[in-house]
């Protein structure tokens, strides 16, 4: 097991000193196929809302060498073997924080409630943005719906064309030069 608090706690910093932004630490299985976990960080570059390949490398090993540190202090931030995975958000990226549900409010989004939330568990529609503590969906079948965001299990934009349409790439350069074959009919 790991303490994701004291995780946070430990990455945030790390992430804070690049210039970086958390958006998710968790813990899941491993995609090496051993049947493991894997640390799991999402951060962005404000400037962009994305990290590039080099941004990843570079809190990899900001945090590798703090988790080391902290190690060999004694401290065990997670029992047994994991992989450590740092990567971007992406363009249906997971909507954790406050300014998240109002960044992208008006895009579609999915929400599931936790375990014992009273009412309807998952929720698909318009993300319309938070009211205080409730983050505000136009559910397909519901209608709007004011969720408590304590008691929001996950949360995620879904892709469609608008949201594709609203994140620009990172780096367009060389996209005029892409030639494209015509098929022989």
């Amino acid at each position: 097991m790991a303490d994701l608090a004291r995780l946070n706690e430990v990455i945030e910093p790390e992430a804070k000193a690049l210039g970086f932004e958390l958006v998710r630490v968790k813990m899941v299985p491993s995609e090496a196929g051993d049947g493991g976990e894997a640390l799991q960080i999402m951060a962005e570059d404000p400037a962009t809302g994305q990290l590039v390949i080099e941004q990843c490398a570079a809190l990899s090993r900001r945090v590798s060498d703090r988790i080391d540190e902290l190690e060999e202090q004694g401290e065990v931030l997670i029992e047994g073997a994991y992989h450590l995975e740092v990567s971007s958000p992406g363009i249906d990226r997971p909507l954790t924080r406050a300014k998240d549900f109002e960044n992208w409010a008006g895009h579609e989004s999915k929400v599931s409630m936790a375990k014992g939330y009273d009412g309807q568990r998952n929720y698909k529609g318009e993300l319309k943005g938070l009211e205080g503590d409730l983050v505000v969906i136009e559910d397909a079948k519901a209608g709007e719906a004011k969720l408590p965001r304590d008691q929001i299990h996950s949360a995620k934009l879904v892709l469609t064309d608008a949201l594709i349409a609203a994140t620009q790439p990172l780096d367009t350069s060389g996209a005029d030069d892409i030639e494209e074959e015509k098929a022989d009919d």
